[in-house]
């Protein structure tokens, strides 16, 4: 159908795999057209976590869907923040910041993550840990 695009769930979209999780990325260019942004849900298991990165040029919004974990985030001299995060935070990371987070909760850790503007998700394909997984994975 052709309004598919409006509505979709991480199950209807191929995923990007890694040592760490996953990202189904459900809002972008390549999924249903945004412009502005892209965003995806992303999954951690227990006791798994994406090391410290950036995105240079972009802002991201992280919200915590379920589950609890640690997150960090530079402040504007560089110096890491760390607080412990659980379901409903949402996470400001600005523009070009360095951040990490880790699930420390006893079952999966789920994310909503937005990038604005889109484009950072295309880089993480060149991870050495990379690899696409199918719909539905």
């Amino acid at each position: 159908m052709a309004n598919d695009k409006y509505f979709i769930y991480p199950k209807d979209v191929s995923a990007f795999g890694f040592d760490w999780g996953k990202l189904s990325l459900t809002v972008g260019p390549e999924v249903n057209g945004a412009s502005r942004f892209s965003g995806g849900v992303v999954e951690l298991p227990s006791g798994e976590g994406h090391s410290r990165h950036n995105h240079p040029g972009a802002e991201e919004i992280i919200f915590v869907i379920s589950g609890e974990g640690e997150q960090m985030v530079e402040d504007e001299n560089g110096n890491p923040i760390t607080r412990r995060v659980a379901t409903g935070c949402t996470i400001y990371v600005p523009e070009s910041r360095f951040h990490s987070t880790k699930n420390t909760g006893g079952g999966p850790m789920l994310l909503f993550v937005v990038y604005s503007p889109a484009g950072p998700e295309t880089t993480l394909r060149d991870f050495p840990d990379f690899r696409l997984l199918p719909q539905g994975s």
